[in-house]
């Protein structure tokens, strides 16, 4: 599986700009992160994840999604947060790049949110303790913060 990003500062160096749509809200912990809902393909609950060898550490192993070979991303490891148990609210997120399907674990979804152009702001230090890497910016919706991430960095900026 090759990408074609690196794990670049992208955000940071001003190359990728945010523009306002659809967002899939979820949170880690009582953080509030949000992705484009276009790089959603679907929202699963979460099944047994087979671990692979020499995986990242952040690669909790794959799952069979209709004869698709999924990587599963704990984005808590990913990001350096500290373990949590699995609830009956934790599921797995989806994500389509191209052809290619990855899953990110996360605590819960929250909503789909509408986040207008002028309601995010850009990333100039960091805001929280994940790196600015990860981020596109930050949408405030009526004084709520939503950390919007780079699903590009994130779930498909490394190779496998």
């Amino acid at each position: 599986m090759m990408n074609t990003l690196s794990e670049s500062n992208s955000s940071a160096e001003g190359i990728i700009s945010v523009e306002g749509g659809k967002f899939l809200s979820f949170f880690l912990g009582e953080e509030e992160y949000a992705i484009e809902i276009l790089k959603v393909q679907e929202i699963i609950g979460v099944t047994a994840i087979t671990p692979v060898p020499k995986m990242p550490a952040f690669i909790d192993g794959i799952i069979n999604l209709r004869d698709k070979i999924v990587p599963v991303i704990n984005l808590r490891k990913r990001f350096k947060l500290p373990p949590a148990d699995h609830t009956e609210d934790t599921v797995m997120i989806v994500l389509r790049q191209g052809e290619e399907l990855r899953a990110i674990l996360v605590d819960r979804v929250s909503e789909v949110a509408d986040i207008k152009k002028e309601q995010i702001e850009q990333i100039e230090t960091a805001c929280s303790n994940i790196e600015t890497k990860f981020l596109l910016g930050l949408g405030n919706i009526e004084g709520v913060i939503k950390l919007i991430l780079n699903v590009e960095v994130v779930a498909f900026g490394f190779e496998i």
